[in-house]
């Protein structure tokens, strides 16, 4: 096991309020970036020997059978800053949440900067606290990472890339191709609170009860509905390209149809009146505290009442099934008792959302 002793803080501090081309050259500025902002906000037992790599021990956490589980993702959001959290927030539960929906419990990130010249120290150290805040919230550590200056006008203030690893464990295997016709399609709550946020932080609109993004972690929403409903088939988050999007791909993964409720669509008034004005379709905002599973119809209340017994899934509903009629089709049930195709995103509504 990892050493517990006291992690090792290193004394440098930055001198300037913006960051320089310097900091990203390897010497005694870029240095002080790193032990000013990064280790004081990441500083844990696995960074104390600032190594070029993170040394783990998974034997503590991977029963006889089970997996390790890898994923990677990148975040560039306009603004850094938004109602709800910043891009720190979008980098740890986006990454979180890409293992919890795979049933992996999520044990380490590593952080990868992309700094542009100018960008002030002070975001900086918030973004990285925000982050710190976010990995204790989701129960993990950063563990290693990187940092790149780039020139002024050479990225957009600040990209961020986490990768994650957990552990999947014996006997757990999600996956869209498990979904069978039948099976109930139940989310976490409201869809489009994180599109609708951002659009709102543009000042592209004023709404008068601005929405907060749903950024969350969702990995003890996923073990409170796998220890409750352990048929669960799969799950996904509703990230870009939002809840069409994801069902999309759950539909040409396992064969059926997917068949939606348009009245039961938990949208937010503030969200659905904002994508009437501005002609966008709500089911393709993005979401990054919202997931789509499926559950056997047997199982479903279950996975229902364990969803709503977790601050991130208290507006859980079931939205739809899986159907054997229109393979690999997604299909909305209108109110007027009609039926509409709902394809996968082609192109972009919104740019730069997460």
């Amino acid at each position: 096991m990892t050493d517990q002793s006291p992690p090792r803080r290193r004394g440098g501090q930055l001198k300037t309020e913006t960051i320089t081309m310097a900091h990203g050259g390897g010497g005694k500025a870029m240095r002080d970036l790193i032990d000013d902002v990064f280790i004081t906000a990441f500083d844990n037992p696995e960074t104390g020997d600032m190594e070029d790599q993170a040394r783990l021990d998974p034997s503590p956490h991977l029963a006889e059978g089970g997996r390790l589980a890898f994923t990677t993702d990148g975040f560039v959001v306009d603004p850094l800053f938004f109602p709800g959290g910043n891009i720190g927030d979008l980098a740890v539960n986006g990454t979180v949440n890409d293992l919890a929906v795979g049933g992996a419990k999520a044990l380490w990130l590593s952080c990868a900067m992309v700094i542009e010249e100018g960008l002030s120290v002070d975001i900086l150290r918030t973004v990285a606290a925000t982050m710190r805040r976010a990995a204790d919230r989701a129960g993990v550590r950063i563990v290693t990472g990187d940092t790149k200056v780039v020139d002024r006008g050479a990225a957009d203030k600040l990209f961020i890339t986490t990768a994650g690893i957990g552990v999947i464990p014996p006997g757990r295997d999600l996956a869209a191709r498990h979904v069978r016709p039948g099976d109930v399609a139940l989310v976490n709550g409201t869809l489009g609170d994180h599109g609708a946020a951002i659009l709102n932080a543009r000042g592209d609109m004023a709404l008068d009860s601005p929405v907060e993004s749903d950024c969350a972690p969702l990995n003890a929403l996923m073990e409170a509905v796998l220890a409750a409903a352990p048929g669960t088939r799969c799950a996904r988050d509703a990230t870009r390209g939002g809840l069409a999007s994801a069902l999309n791909e759950i539909a040409q993964a396992s064969g059926c149809g997917i068949d939606l409720e348009e009245t039961a669509l938990p949208l937010r008034p503030e969200v659905r009146g904002c994508c009437e004005i501005l002609g966008l379709d709500p089911l393709y905002l993005a979401n990054e505290g919202t997931l789509v599973l499926f559950a056997p119809a047997d199982q479903a209340e279950a996975a229902l009442a364990a969803m709503r017994g977790v601050p991130e899934g208290r507006g859980a509903c079931a939205i739809g099934q899986a159907v054997s009629a229109h393979p690999e089709q997604v299909v909305l049930k209108t109110l007027f008792g009609g039926g509409r195709r709902v394809d996968m995103l082609a192109g972009e509504q919104l740019p730069r959302i997460c």
